[in-house]
């Protein structure tokens, strides 16, 4: 598609500072763009490549000095540019309607617009609201509800006695509500404890590949509004997670965790059971979260602690071999004295 430049600044309510005649044929990343293109520069680290840039037109936050380009000015670039990418590759919808091939139970309740693909299963009781997309091969389970807009990519499984909320996005091979991880140990063996409760998983959440969503074992397990999963997350049975909350690649959480609003788990973090973790928490990648956080923190390690003391400590860690040299030439000096003081009262040094 070919869009005037002026129209894209009324979308974006943007300035638009430079030539207003220009037709914008597609967007690029900033050392990919040719002319014609439009991209966008919202790290200062990146301004000292807007003026080789080949593209005709940036959206910034300001106009870069000495660089010969249309500019479009905004509050915020990274933002503007992704609803850009919505305005030149509109998300594509799967075929409306159930295949040939997909089961429903005769209960079901579908709504309108909804596209059901090849090989999906629909147990009985499950309602689905309008315009729901569910990919191939994707299993429902009984009494499960889906809203409205939601999109389950192909392969997803999601068990029985699952809510999942309106605009929710499940990427391939999720795992919603499978049994936690609970067992009794009674006379030398592990015996199963039933989890007979469910997940609810509220709007506007998008779960990554292969992440697996533990139900409860007798309450719910649930995911609050805006709350966005990465790739290969666990969550174990009976975890409360607030909204807009991010958990990044491989992120592990024990059962009957509570999680804020805001925080931030990066990758491979991991949360010891039944702690408690505050609004806008930020544990780095590797963390070992092993008691509750207070709200505001910023931590790393494991055991967890203070992301600048940890800074620090790698510091020190790094010195850490010409320390251990430097404690082993002291402690040879410090015996050698010793000797000498030995030898000295007992009247034995040299004189």
């Amino acid at each position: 598609m070919t869009t005037p430049i002026k129209d894209i600044s009324i979308y974006l309510d943007a300035q638009v500072v430079g030539d207003e005649t220009l037709l914008i044929k597609g967007l690029a990343p900033l050392e990919d763009a040719r002319a014609g293109e439009l991209s966008f520069i919202s790290n200062p680290k990146y301004e000292k490549k807007a003026a080789s840039s080949k593209a005709s037109v940036l959206i910034t936050n300001k106009v870069f000095e000495g660089v010969d380009k249309t500019f479009l000015v905004v509050k915020d670039p990274y933002y503007s540019f992704t609803r850009l990418l919505y305005l030149f590759y509109p998300p594509k919808r799967m075929p409306e309607g159930i295949h040939p091939s997909a089961h429903l139970a005769e209960n079901v309740l579908l709504g309108e617009g909804v596209s059901i693909g090849p090989a999906a299963i629909v147990d009985a009781g499950v309602v689905i609201g309008d315009r729901v997309q569910i990919g191939a091969g994707v299993f429902v389970g009984a009494d499960t509800r889906i809203g409205v807009d939601t999109l389950v990519y192909p392969n997803v499984s999601i068990r029985e006695n699952v809510t999942i909320g309106e605009r929710v996005i499940i990427h391939c091979g999720a795992v919603i509500g499978s049994d936690g991880f609970g067992f009794a140990f009674h006379e030398g063996k592990h015996h199963k404890i039933p989890q007979v409760g469910g997940v609810i998983i509220d709007d506007d959440v998008e779960i990554g590949a292969n992440v697996t969503i533990d139900r409860g074992a007798l309450g719910n397990t649930t995911i609050g509004r805006g709350t966005k999963f990465d790739n290969q997350v666990h969550v174990a049975h009976n975890v409360k997670i607030g909204s807009d909350t991010l958990l990044v690649a491989q992120v592990g959480i024990s059962g009957s965790v509570t999680i804020g609003n805001h925080v931030t788990l990066a990758g491979q973090a991991g949360v010891v059971g039944h702690l408690t973790i505050g609004d806008n928490v930020v544990a780095a990648a590797k963390t070992g979260v092993s008691k509750d956080v207070p709200a505001g923190e910023m931590i790393s390690g494991f055991p967890h602690f203070s992301h600048k003391q940890w800074l620090k400590s790698q510091v020190v860690f790094q010195d850490l071999p010409a320390l251990r040299a430097q404690v082993k030439s002291l402690s040879g000096k410090i015996e050698t004295l010793e000797k000498e003081l030995e030898a000295l009262k007992t009247g034995k040094g040299t004189s």
